[in-house]
């Protein structure tokens, strides 16, 4: 199979489809993989890394299109790729379609075998796809939102594990999957109190046998959130619904209810976001204040750490590609139910009914 990894070229993304060890998996199956020129340059790989296992360097983005059967990306298409996607050609990237109208519609209509990494889901019920970018952002979360709460950035001007003499901040933590419980255990690292709230008791019984004790965890409903956002420092927003839009579980009214300075910073901004006030921002421009409340929306966060983002990447990604480059996409997923959960849109017709449902479609 003839396989293209064009540059990335959302605001600010510098990782990549694929590092030099997975091409070098995929040319000794004599496969042909096409880069794009300084495409993992971002992430700290280069054009010749990739030519020493085989790859075929092309210089712009169009001829990676044109010259593939599959195209291995990280971030969805944006607007000036849509045109270049063509009927019948594999997309295999993170696609997030319940957040945007325009990007589903364009692949409505591109025909094309669209193969969402966010929703590929193994015999347990986890998302292995999304599980190593969760665990990035749920730790980059605290990482902002620790620097955020600084008063020159206009936070409440607090450290967050404190100092001897002084009380820790207080962190709270929306959602215990993935992206929560790495948010928890970085921010417990720091010394800081948190709580972590979830609607799943399994999980909180989870966080609560493997995280230090002072990590409080929470049922959550809108009266318990509504309690503690009075109280807490740094909020991070980690809930996911599968394939569909983010639950809004923080509404406008209730940053009047916080003090000023808080920091919320929502993970789930690709989904939708899991605040109303929430918009998406870049990492050229991530901050932006409503009732003197600090709002961090990136959404591309694990797109500021490359290097790691790509490793981490490629590790989980990697088999379910030489799959689909060995057997064609038909046979891939008939092989592999995970890999078919994958399929989102396929020859312009949507399989997620969470999609549908989002659009009215």
């Amino acid at each position: 199979m003839k396989i293209g990894i064009p540059k990335e070229i959302k605001n600010n993304e510098s990782r990549v489809g694929m590092t030099p060890a997975g091409v070098f998996e995929l040319t000794k199956k004599n496969h042909t993989v096409f880069v794009q020129s300084t495409a993992g340059e971002g992430s700290g790989f280069h054009d010749k890394d990739y030519v020493s296992v085989g790859a075929t360097i092309l210089q712009t983005i169009e001829e990676v299109y044109s010259s593939s059967e599959m195209i291995v990306k990280v971030k969805e298409p944006i607007a000036l790729e849509y045109p270049l996607i063509k009927e019948n050609q594999i997309v295999f990237t993170y696609f997030h379609f319940a957040s945007s109208e325009p990007l589903t519609l364009a692949m409505i209509k591109s025909k094309a075998i669209c193969i969402a990494y966010e929703t590929v889901e193994d015999d347990e019920g986890t998302l292995p796809l999304l599980t190593p970018m969760s665990e990035v952002a749920g730790r980059m979360a605290i990482q902002q939102g620790a620097k955020y709460l600084e008063k020159p950035i206009k936070g409440r001007g607090i450290l967050l594990g404190g100092v001897p003499g002084v009380a820790p901040g207080k962190v709270l933590v929306l959602g215990a999957g993935v992206v929560g419980v790495q948010a928890a255990k970085m921010a417990a690292g720091l010394g800081a109190h948190v709580t972590i709230m979830d609607i799943n008791m399994k999980r909180l019984r989870y966080v609560n046998d493997v995280l230090p004790n002072h990590v409080v965890t929470a049922f959550s409903n809108e009266y318990s959130i509504r309690q503690n956002i009075k109280t807490h420092d740094l909020i991070i927003g980690g809930v996911l619904v599968k394939g569909g839009k983010a639950p809004k579980l923080i509404t406008r009214d209730m940053l009047k209810e916080m003090r000023p300075g808080t920091v919320v910073v929502d993970v789930a901004v690709d989904q939708g976001g899991c605040f109303e006030t929430t918009k998406a921002t870049t990492h050229e421009d991530p901050t932006y204040i409503i009732d003197d409340v600090v709002h961090y929306c990136v959404a591309n966060m694990p797109g500021a750490v490359p290097h790691t983002s790509t490793i981490a990447l490629t590790n989980v990604t990697l088999p379910f590609i030489l799959k689909l480059a060995n057997n064609g996409w038909e046979k891939a997923c008939e092989l592999d139910e995970s890999l078919s959960k994958g399929l989102s849109i396929v020859k312009g017709e949507v399989l997620y009914e969470e999609i549908n449902e989002a659009f009215n479609l």
